[in-house]
């Protein structure tokens, strides 16, 4: 089970609710770029760039590494596995109130279901 309260999942989650930073990992799925490169898609400095790696890599989503003047970016992909598990439950929970839901839906359908006759005697 995941632990709901983690700092860790709480920045995954913030770091994935910012699209430019939803665009960068995905980007970054592809191979290591550079912060440049992760901010050319976009009408950004290389400093907003740089504060949205930053953001990257406090939840661990992105490891960076300097070379000399070039900071490389790869994607670290662990800290969506808890991120996804978190999610899983959800996607439980709402694929069996639909599937109560179908049956439900199928039982009136077919006349199985009691209507309510508005008959309360």
């Amino acid at each position: 089970m995941v632990e709901l309260e983690t700092p860790q999942l709480s920045a995954v989650f913030h770091a994935l609710g910012d699209p430019t930073r939803r665009r960068m990992l995905r980007e970054l799925a592809g191979g290591e770029r550079t912060v440049g490169q992760l901010a050319e898609p976009f009408a950004i400095s290389l400093a907003a760039a740089s504060k949205h790696v930053k953001a990257l890599e406090k939840a661990g989503l992105l490891r960076r590494e300097v070379r000399g003047r070039t900071h490389l970016c790869r994607l670290d992909p662990g800290p969506l596995a808890g991120a996804h598990q978190w999610l899983s439950f959800y996607q439980r929970f709402w694929t069996e109130r639909l599937d109560v839901l179908e049956q439900l839906l199928r039982q009136e359908e077919t006349g199985q279901f009691p209507t309510d006759t508005g008959d309360d005697r």
